[in-house]
């Protein structure tokens, strides 16, 4: 029974392993197909509109060829009936001089005789319910169709209907095109757009040939096949009078625009249907699709394939089409710029430096926090490692990291410095390869680059050994069997290599005494490894009576060579060695190390420790957030509590003996004594921010996030000026323009305004039950628009200086949630995007009307423009991008320049505008996670841009042109003149 069960635990855990990847492996496929039927509803709704354009041409085409030549008027309708089918060749409706035609019931046949007369039949054909209704088609007579009629009717081209002399106009073209554009307008809500191509007018062609065909056809018709009329056949046509053009097609040119309305109205019912249907086709279609990686290349092609770059409303309103994850988005190009193709795309004038780093990574790394003889305190967060100068206040960094550092270890000269970082993965998915950097803290220049090819996933530890004045680094990577090696970082020669343990390892480090001694703890354990000719060899600590820790957090050596460990137990541990216990082991034994005193210290978990000058011993812990000092032989001398706000003690370092510097799990540094308690000269935020906003006047900035904190940060003096904790998760913030009030979009569909004076809440408003994803004030303060996750944009009046709110509208018509908007200057109108790649705009002063012809708003001016799709940002994008690829973007004051936040790590720098692809761009890394936003500063000076998982807010200084140049007179300019120089490289 036990082993029949044993074996169903097995199963049952192997299937639960499993189950991970078949969910992520479904999600995968289901994501395909979702890319699938995307792309071919795009691609058959082109399609749609191309066809229903040339069904509306066609009967004015027929028409147009009766007037000129009255005998295909036959050889049209009696092509319809070859090979046994009954084709629809119906004509037009409309009335032309000397034809009747009656709906669906009568079509009169005319031809030419051969004396020049004409003769007419009549043929009685099925209405279209009944054709539908027969089993069998229906052939109208068609033993006497003429064959040599058929083949003309075959090889018969409507662009061959008019000679040489008579012009197609090419305003029937203009306003077909307009007169579906308004039938789309009216059955859709608003100007869906899918093609940005201008469809060249028919060009008048020569029927010679098909004349002297049609002049055969009817000889043979009148030796095989005479016609007689019938008592149901109208008056012959009169002879028309002549004209310069051909006779009768000017009063088809008279009449067109009634003409191109009736079929409209007629027509229009059947083409709701046509659509309907084929919008069912394109839901069911998908399921006989099979994958292929060039379908959205193949999609891409076929509907450019159609033409060449413009807009449906022909040369004066042209657009651009671009796609995301092979979605069309069309975006009109503004009036001034006279040439699009020959704009030209430079880099920004101005650079970035980095200026200032908030935060510190204390929430999940060790043994991160060192003061140098300088007097600065080393530690990082994301891909930086931070110099900060206490006394002075500034800082300087250490940029050399490709993605998140994660243990630091200081030289025996306390000058040299090594970092580890994790393996990360580029833009692609694929890891990258983890490494150490030793670099001078003097300098900052790199002086080695140890195991790049050799760790996996990332390094875990280091640690410098002492006794031989600093010669070897121990690393131990984040690998399965975290692979333990020695290195001489000097000659970057690799001495020794071994597997560890499957467990976790937390801190190695050398005996300061012996250099062949090397310790390291983690989960459970403590090991004392002995180095000798190459080999490296291990021995447990073994616990004995004293019960076994979860984790084994930290430890020091004692200046008396004895091992402290601290655990998740509280207690701090003395190991020592033992001689080999030969009567109960045998001959064979060997020494061991074990515990030889347990001291309780802390409630919870001991965290850190660290050894003081003369001896003493400093602890910090956990649950209970205490910092203890302790006498050599372990006796408590003094104790601090950390405030709670601070979360408990990560790290300990000395400073002078007295002052300390302590880290903490929510990502603080704090400084102080045990007489006069600690102050937090580093804060920062604990989990992943979304929100950030600027001041309009000042250089204050907010930040909110997953942790419920609301920061208001002084971008000046680089100190957090305060901070309050909200009930749920801050999304997005925003400031009113005139600085006193600021409101904070929430988790639930809830906001509230904060005054910045006061700290308190003076409105608290609900919007629906999902999230807010931004919040934005009218340029004048008079409005504040909310966008949430329910795909609606909520609108308020703003009064008594930002203080009250009262609901103005909504805004409805979106079919996914808000992701981005920005008011105009004028604070009427608001453009926005969503989560499925959709730009509309919006006229809030008419009452949140929908603009549904957005070629109209290609000329609006914006105050801010942070919305991440749209003509003038166009550039920003990469090819091949998955929508997802850019979080945020923030235009600067001055109009120059456009920063962007994207999904990979990474800041870029654009010119502003940059509307055509392939823009080159200054890209700055030092975030370790994707950056969520980007904000400048009221002035421009700064650039301030938020990492989402690193918990980080990098602040950038604006370097180059002066923050007033403006480039739009350059881009208007290189409109008109045809560059030839090369378009310049992404810098760097």
């Amino acid at each position: 029974m036990d082993g029949s069960t044993n074996s169903l635990d097995d199963v049952s855990a192997e299937s639960s392993t499993e189950f991970p990847d078949r969910l992520s492996l479904m999600e995968v496929r289901l994501q395909a197909q979702e890319d699938e039927i995307t792309l071919l509803k795009s691609s058959l709704a082109d399609a749609l509109r191309k066809l229903r354009l040339h069904d509306q041409q066609i009967p004015l085409l027929k028409q147009q060829l009766i007037a000129v030549n009255p005998a295909a008027a036959r050889v049209l309708n009696q092509s319809c009936y070859v090979d046994g089918f009954a084709r629809s060749c119906r004509l037009s409706s409309s009335s032309l001089d000397g034809f009747h035609h009656t709906s669906n019931s009568h079509i009169s046949n005319t031809a030419e005789n051969g004396e020049g007369g004409a003769k007419t039949i009549s043929s009685h054909k099925p209405s279209t319910c009944d054709r539908c209704a027969q089993t069998e088609p229906w052939i109208p007579n068609h033993e006497t169709v003429p064959l040599a009629l058929t083949q003309a009717a075959q090889i018969l081209s409507l662009e061959d209907a008019l000679t040489e002399s008579i012009p197609f106009a090419d305003e029937t073209l203009i306003k077909l095109r307009r007169e579906e554009e308004d039938v789309d307008e009216v059955e859709s809500g608003k100007d869906q757009t899918w093609s940005s191509i201008v469809e060249d007018a028919i060009q008048p062609t020569t029927i010679r040939t098909l004349q002297k065909q049609l002049s055969k056809g009817s000889e043979d018709s009148q030796g095989s096949c005479p016609q007689t009329p019938t008592s149901s056949s109208p008056a012959p046509p009169k002879e028309p009078t002549s004209n310069p053009h051909g006779g009768l097609l000017s009063p088809i040119r008279e009449g067109e625009k009634m003409l191109v309305r009736r079929n409209s109205e007629k027509s229009r019912d059947s083409q709701e249907k046509t659509k309907q249907r084929l919008s069912k086709k394109a839901a069911s279609s998908t399921n006989l699709l099979t994958r292929s990686p060039s379908l959205e290349s193949r999609a891409k092609d076929l509907i450019s394939s159609t033409g060449s770059q413009g807009s449906r409303r022909g040369t004066q309103s042209q657009s651009i089409k671009m796609f995301i994850r092979g979605r069309p988005i069309t975006m009109y190009i503004p009036s001034n710029i006279l040439n699009y193709e020959e704009l030209r795309m430079d880099l920004p004038l101005q650079k970035l430096d980095l200026d200032w780093v908030y935060g510190y990574r204390g929430r999940d790394c060790r043994a991160n926090l060192y003061l140098l003889p300088s007097g600065e305190a080393v530690y990082f967060i994301a891909c930086v490692v931070v110099l900060y100068h206490i006394r002075n206040q500034t800082q300087r960094h250490y940029q050399k990291h490709t993605d998140c550092v994660r243990c630091l270890a200081i030289h025996p000269d306390k000058v040299r410095v090594a970092s580890g970082q994790t393996a990360g993965v580029d833009k692609d998915g694929k890891p990258l390869q983890p490494f150490v950097h030793i670099w001078d803290s003097k300098t900052l220049v790199t002086l080695q680059q140890i195991g790049l090819g050799t760790f996996e996933r990332g390094v875990g530890a280091l640690t410098f050994s002492s006794s031989d004045a600093g010669t070897l680094l121990c690393v131990i990577d984040d690998s399965n069997e975290h692979m333990l090696s020695v290195w001489d970082w000097n000659k970057n020669i690799k001495h020794v290599e071994v597997k560890s343990t499957n467990e976790a390892i937390l801190a190695v480090d050398f005996s300061p005494t012996d250099t062949n001694n090397i310790i390291s703890c983690g989960k459970s354990h403590v090991y004392f490894w002995t180095m000798s000719t190459g080999t490296l060899t291990k021995k447990q600590g073994i616990f004995g009576k004293y019960k076994k820790p979860k984790f084994v957090l930290c430890f020091v050596f004692s200046l008396t060579g004895d091992v402290l460990t601290g655990d998740s137990e509280g207690n701090i541990l003395t190991w020592g060695k033992s001689a080999a216990d030969t009567k109960t082991l045998g001959k064979g034994a060997k020494e061991t190390f074990q515990i030889m005193k347990q001291t309780r210290a802390h409630e919870g978990s001991v965290f850190a420790m660290c050894v003081l000058q003369g001896g003493a011993i400093l602890s910090g812990g956990g649950k209970d957030r205490k910092v203890i000092r302790w006498s050599a032989d372990l006796a408590p001398e003094r104790e601090c509590e950390i405030p709670e706000k601070f979360g408990a003690v990560r790290t300990i370092a000395d400073v002078d003996g007295e002052e300390l510097l302590v880290g903490t799990t929510r990502n603080a540094i704090l400084r102080g004594t045990f007489s006069d308690g600690f102050v937090a000269i580093v804060q920062g935020h604990v989990d992943e921010m979304w929100g950030l906003a600027t001041h309009p006047t000042q250089n204050i900035f907010i930040s909110c996030g997953n942790d419920r904190q609301v920061c208001v940060w002084n971008a000046e003096d680089h100190k957090l000026d305060w901070c309050t904790t909200l009930e749920e998760s801050g999304l997005c913030a925003d400031f009113s323009p005139n600085g006193a009030v600021v409101s904070v979009g929430l988790s639930t569909g809830r906001w509230v305004v904060l005054d910045l004076q006061t700290k308190e809440v003076v409105s608290d408003l609900t919007d629906g039950n999902e999230q807010l994803s931004v919040m934005r004030y009218s340029p004048d303060g008079s409005f504040l628009a909310v966008g949430s996750h329910d795909n609606l944009i909520y609108i308020y009046n703003v009064t008594e200086g930002g203080r009250r709110y009262t609901r103005f509208g909504k805004c409805t018509g979106h079919s996914s949630f808000i992701t981005h908007l920005d008011w105009s200057k004028d604070g009427k109108y608001i453009m926005s995007n969503s989560g499925d790649y959709e730009i509309l705009y919006w006229d809030v002063a008419s009452g949140c009307k929908l603009l549904r012809n957005r070629f109209e708003s290609k000329d609006r001016e914006w105050a801010s423009y942070t919305c991440v799709l749209g003509f003038h940002v166009m550039g920003v994008w990469l090819e091949g991008s998955d929508g997802t690829d850019i979080n945020a973007l923030c235009r600067s004051h001055s109009e120059s320049m456009v920063a962007v936040a994207d999904d990979f790590c990474k800041v870029h720098l654009f010119q502003y505008p940059c509307p055509k692809p392939k823009a080159p761009s200054y890209k700055y890394e030092g975030h370790g996670s994707h950056v969520t936003n980007v904000r400048f500063t009221h002035n421009d000076s700064h650039l301030l841009s938020m990492g989402g998982k690193d918990t980080c807010i990098l602040q950038w200084r604006v370097k180059g042109a002066a923050p007033g140049d403006h480039s739009k007179e350059h881009l208007a300019s290189s409109s008109s003149v045809c560059s030839s120089s090369s378009s310049p490289v992404n810098g760097t």
